[in-house]
């Protein structure tokens, strides 16, 4: 870390509740899904500010939770983190937030994920409730947002940020359509496949499956029409790209684990891309650094439990290095 950047994430606490089967139930069907049932701390929000933390960013944290166990749970996890939770708010009429996963996991096959989240508290957070943000902002690198809270709460903060000269990364998921007003004080922008074909109409793979980088440029040079400065389309299993008006820079992914657990893998390369960036480094080696990061985030189970410390990244860079030595590569 060429130094300690002060990060502001204002996002979602969900309790993760996570099943794993062999085979996903079709309509009107019951799966007998085995022993394996876990509940995990997550959310797009939480788990972002958790890997910028243990990546070794300076983070604060605004979000929001029902008064129940999952809502205290959720606060300790991410405190134990060392994320600043002073601002984290409580609703004493909702619940906290939920997310159901069902991991399928087949013999010699990548492990699928399916989650759907209940917002709860999340989207009770009033625009009152961030006021304090606008004269507070300016003293942060960077500010992090999702789409598991109101819009008009991630309006209101990019445009306090904008006002600052504050960058603003706005990892666009689930899919949302978003304002041009929006999108024009983003700094950075991040959908993965599925939400740039929504934010664009430009489908990424051809009808084969196949990724189609065409295409992907294609997706990430509308988005910069429409007035965001970097565009970052994450591609799942295929890696990654990132263009700004300077370049176009496709990214495989690092290949070198078993996948246990795609949950979180999106987050963790949020998170530690901006992390990366708001220390020094340049594009080019926060796109490498997150990819890393994904990599051991995937090769573990649950969403916060799996996101790596800065000192395993940096391992597994080292290790990946030597392993490229012996195979003869660069």
């Amino acid at each position: 870390m060429q130094r300690k950047p002060k990060i502001l994430v204002v996002g979602s606490f969900v309790m993760d509740l996570i099943v794993s089967t062999s085979r996903v139930p079709n309509e009107g069907e019951t799966v007998i899904a085995g022993l394996s049932f876990k509940t995990a701390s997550g959310g797009k929000g939480a788990n972002q500010a958790v890997q910028a933390a243990k990546l070794g960013a300076d983070v604060t944290f605004v979000g929001k939770v029902g008064n129940d166990s999952f809502g205290k749970e959720m606060i300790a996890a991410v405190s134990a983190a060392g994320v600043n939770t002073e601002f984290v708010l409580t609703d004493n009429e909702v619940s906290s937030g939920v997310g159901n996963i069902i991991l399928e996991c087949k013999p010699g096959q990548k492990t699928k994920n399916r989650i759907i989240v209940v917002p709860g508290a999340n989207m009770t957070i009033t625009p009152e409730e961030v006021s304090f943000l606008k004269d507070a902002i300016k003293n942060y690198d960077m500010v992090m947002l999702q789409l598991e809270i109101p819009m008009e709460i991630n309006e209101l903060v990019t445009s306090y940020a904008y006002d600052a000269g504050v960058p603003v990364m706005l990892n666009s998921a689930p899919s949302a359509p978003l304002s041009p007003e929006l999108l024009k004080k983003l700094t950075y922008i991040s959908p993965n496949e599925h939400e740039a074909a929504d934010l664009t109409g430009i489908t990424i793979k051809g009808n084969n499956g196949a990724l189609d980088l065409a295409a992907v440029d294609k997706a990430a040079s509308k988005l910069l029409e429409m007035g965001v400065k970097n565009v970052i389309i994450t591609l799942g299993s295929n890696g990654v790209a990132f263009k700004n008006s300077e370049t176009f820079v496709y990214k495989p992914c690092v290949d070198i684990v078993e996948v246990a657990d795609p949950t979180a893998a999106g987050d963790s390369f949020v998170g530690a891309f901006c992390t990366a960036v708001a220390s020094g480094k340049s594009h080019n080696d926060a796109l490498d650094y997150a990819n890393y990061a994904a990599t051991l985030t995937v090769s573990r189970m649950g969403a916060q439990p799996s996101l790596p410390s800065c000192e395993e990244v940096e391992e597994l860079i080292q290790r990946h290095k030597l392993m490229l030595q012996k195979e003869g590569k660069k």
